[in-house]
């Protein structure tokens, strides 16, 4: 049997006399008897000709008000088979959840259902998994669960479901965490038509922080009170569950610290997710005044629409700019050119914008002379951030990069933020990367057919109003090391300050922050971080330091060569945790089970053991080999600067792609074969005809375990947490402390 759609909120139908098959929204759609053993492998094709009921739209509403969570799920299913559907509605319930009201509309009336405890209810899982060999209700184990009676859905049909439950959101050491089981892609390849998460937190006590680890997911708080999350899509496949923390209460000066942790077991060293939030917005006297000095390049590559977008984005800074600001604009090309011979007040603005829009692109491109003028006129007791756009390679002046490197390190006072912009696949990526990586900005590049506009206006938004800089931590307590970023750079109203790394040790730490508010010197002090010395937390944790870790990598293989142990620890680091990097191919064996499949096998033998998933050689290198320009140099910067900087995790890549340069003779790419999964902090890729754990190595000893047997659910007892590991198929290779289990 092929799957054709499962969502996490399990929906079973089981029908009779219809043999219909698919599944609604995380929801199996079986006949009754025949059942043959599900093709729980990626590549099974999605079910086109014989289609079923399917899920439409998946939209959820949540009202959070002093941590009295209210979620409300509205599903609507519509029947695209020739067939009249019916069966049975199961919903696995939250743990701890009281439902407050289920309906299913049928032609506009409501049905009612019946609850089943946690007991009834996994009795119902353990069935349905053994008799319709499908393991993916195993995850639900220990939850309750909704019971209704389907009326038939004609042909054609839609049908709606309305479930409203309430729980308290567990806080622990005032951070509150919300989530919601959004996740589809571990048993499904079909997107859902329509999906949306909408969140509203109010509460009593002011809320000081709150952070998502998804990237999609927008935070903003609209008062000091109020906070909104969520996000909108349309055909989308959810590779993670939802997930929101919050604190409400007091905060120092309105600078708050929490720390988000995760151990896989207690014998291993822990992860940690640090964020220091400064306050949402700042009053006009907290703000510290700024000077910011604009460097335009404005040679004849520049001409037509790249020189508008820049024009605009120089408009959108001195349009934006703080009373207590100053500025310049200083452009070059063959030579360079000054708005004015000094730093101007806010007034002048308006001037500069029309000097800036009578300018037009021509020359050459003079970057080190229009990098010193800028620094020539930053004033050492003011706050400086430097804007640098160019398109192209130094052409005129001083064109050698150390020599421009060694230039701007000498004129550059201590403090001074430079954030460089490079248009194009003509820049040089190790100048641009090396200016920001010594004077504490970043790099961001804009790529053909991207704005420039956007991208220069998105960061200065961050970087409108600093509250705190010069930032140094210290902790007293547990040992924290690999932390990310390694420099900790100002801290800017509304934009939280994310540091991943590992801790050794456990309990409660006091974390001190030390910084400046212009010339004064200020710290503040923040007791009971509490660092477990027990297995459990967030996984997400252990992949967001793990791709902030590879990006650092990263960036210290472009500026300062690459080594077989900075590239081996990419790679090694890639494939534990399913980050896609420029070393990284995934490459897959071909052996008797990937090219012959299980039609070579005696019935009721395991399949043979998977070879390590191979790894991209020294070789076949990632770097880019053509020099520091050119669209291969700004994809390793862009990937490097992508994953360094990352305060969340980016959508996960369900088909892992080749990236780098992998010798074609050494297998071939997961995307010809494999696809990844992650589960936890575990990733699983597809090879060979089962799921195998990256954490897998040749080295280890494999016991088999028979698909459903007692000893198959005396493991899933023994270790709950390989729950949803177990759920993308019947044929699994998982480790378990140094053990592999080949599930089969």
């Amino acid at each position: 049997m092929r799957k054709f759609l499962r969502f996490p909120i399990q929906f079973v139908f089981m029908l009779s006399l219809l043999p219909l098959i698919g599944v609604l929204g995380g929801q199996t759609i079986r006949p009754v008897c025949g059942c043959l053993p599900p093709d729980n492998g990626p590549n099974a094709p999605a079910q086109t000709g014989d289609r079923g009921v399917r899920l439409k739209a998946h939209r959820v509403a949540v009202e959070i008000t002093d941590g009295l969570a209210v979620t409300k799920i509205t599903q609507i299913f519509l029947n695209e088979g020739a067939a009249v559907a019916e069966g049975e509605y199961l919903f696995p319930l939250p743990v701890g959840a009281a439902v407050s009201n289920l309906i299913l509309y049928i032609d506009g009336q409501p049905v009612t259902g019946q609850l089943l405890d946690a007991e009834k209810a996994l009795r119902i899982y353990t069935e349905i998994v053994r008799r319709q060999r499908d393991p993916a209700l195993l995850q639900y184990a220990g939850r309750g669960a909704v019971k209704l009676s389907v009326f038939p859905i004609p042909p054609g049909g839609e049908r709606k479901v309305e479930i409203t439950y309430s729980h308290l959101a567990p806080t622990e050491n005032g951070l509150t965490t919300y989530t919601y089981p959004l996740r589809t892609d571990y048993a499904s390849r079909a997107a859902v038509q329509e999906v949306s998460v909408a969140v509203t937190v109010r509460s009593t006590r002011p809320i000081r922080s709150a952070y998502s680890p998804d990237v999609r997911v927008a935070v903003n708080q609209i008062d000091d009170n109020t906070l909104r999350a969520g996000f909108e899509a349309t055909n989308f496949k959810a590779e993670r569950d939802f997930a929101l923390f919050y604190r409400a209460g007091e905060a120092q000066d309105g600078i708050s610290a929490d720390v988000i942790t995760y151990r896989a077991s207690a014998d291993e060293d822990g992860f940690f997710t640090l964020l220091i939030t400064p306050p949402y917005k700042a009053d006009a006297e907290r703000v510290i005044p700024k000077d910011v000095l604009i460097v335009l390049d404005q040679s004849g590559s520049m001409a037509g629409t790249k020189w508008d977008q820049a024009r605009a984005a120089v408009r959108y800074v001195l349009k934006n700019l703080n009373p207590s600001d100053r500025f310049n604009v200083i452009v070059f090309s063959s030579g360079v050119r000054i708005f004015a011979k000094g730093l101007q007040p806010v007034s002048e603005a308006d001037s500069a914008v029309q000097w800036v829009t009578g300018l037009e692109a021509v020359g050459g491109t003079d970057i080190n002379g229009g990098l010193e003028t800028a620094l020539r006129m930053a004033d050492a007791e003011r706050n400086t951030i430097v804007l640098f756009l160019t398109d192209g390679l130094p052409t005129e002046g001083v064109t050698e990069v150390r020599q421009i490197l060694a230039n701007v390190k000498a004129a550059a006072r201590p403090g001074l933020r430079l954030f460089a912009f490079g248009v194009g696949d003509d820049v040089d990526t190790f100048l641009l990367d090396s200016l920001a990586a010594a004077n504490g900005g970043t790099v961001a590049y804009v790529r053909p057919q991207e704005d420039i506009e956007a991208k220069v206006s998105a960061l200065y938004r961050k970087l409108t109003a600093p509250v705190l800089t010069a930032l140094r931590l210290e902790i007293d307590g547990p040992m924290l090391e690999d932390t990310t970023p390694a420099a900790l750079p100002d801290l800017f109203a509304g934009e939280q300050l994310v540091i991943t790394g590992r801790y050794r040790g456990s309990g409660a730490a006091t974390l001190t922050l030390s910084g400046k508010i212009g010339a004064r010197a200020v710290s503040y002090t923040f007791r009971n971080l509490n660092f477990p010395a027990n297995a459990g937390g967030q996984p997400f944790v252990a992949r967001l330091w793990a791709a902030r870790k590879i990006g650092a990598l990263l960036n210290q293989i472009k500026l300062n060569g690459e080594s077989p142990e900075l590239v081996e620890s990419v790679i090694r680091l890639s494939v534990r945790y399913g980050i896609v990097t420029p070393y990284t191919s995934y490459l897959v064996q071909e052996d008797a089970s990937a090219v012959g499949g299980d039609a070579n096998r005696r019935p009721g033998t395991p399949p043979p053991p998977p070879a390590p998933i191979l790894q991209a050689p020294p070789s076949a290198p990632g770097a880019p080999s053509g020099g520091s320009s050119g669209k291969d140099s700004v994809d390793f910067s862009s990937k490097s600067a992508e994953l360094s900087g990352s305060a969340g995790l980016a959508p996960a890549p369900t088909q892992a792609a080749s990236v780098g340069r992998a010798a074609p003779d050494r297998g071939r790419s997961a995307a010809a074969g494999g696809v990844l999964r992650e589960v936890g902090d575990r990733t699983f890729v597809y090879r060979g005809g089962q799921w195998v754990d990256t954490a897998y190595t040749a080295e280890m000893p494999i016991k088999a375990i028979p698909f459903l047997s007692d000893a198959y659910f005396v493991l899933l007892t023994a270790h709950p947490e390989i729950a949803e590991a177990l759920a993308l198929g019947d044929r699994v290779l998982i480790v378990i402390g140094g053990q592999a289990y080949q599930i089969g």
